[in-house]
């Protein structure tokens, strides 16, 4: 019994934030230059593939609830492949959120010298 509220926990506390931050952090694109036709590719390319791991961060996170929450009603114990979604969910949660999911860093505040007053 307590496994499964250990997944459920692990799931809604990592990987179920990282994907709406993901989600807002997919389209964004730092050091694109739409002077160049070479660049357009590989955004097209990496927005696929943000589209793809949030589709799979989903789907695991789905499944890995779904088991957990009807294996705890029901009273029985968790198929070994749900701890592997659970880890795989897991590990997919944080890359979305070290890479495309964090915000965005404000740019640094130039202090203002005392010579140019």
């Amino acid at each position: 019994m307590l496994e499964e509220w250990l997944v459920i926990a692990g799931v809604v506390v990592l990987p179920l934030p990282a994907l709406i931050l993901g989600a807002r952090g997919v389209s964004r694109r730092p050091g694109y230059s739409p002077d160049m036709p070479g660049d357009r590719l590989s955004i097209i390319v990496l927005i696929t593939l943000r589209v793809l791991t949030l589709v799979f961060v989903f789907a695991l996170s789905a499944i890995t609830l779904l088991s957990a929450i009807g294996a705890l009603v029901k009273g029985v114990s968790l198929n070994g492949l749900v701890y592997v979604f659970c880890v795989l969910d897991l590990l997919l949660g944080a890359l979305v959120l070290l890479t495309f999911g964090r915000r965005d860093r404000r740019p640094a505040r130039r202090r203002a010298t005392p010579a140019a007053r």
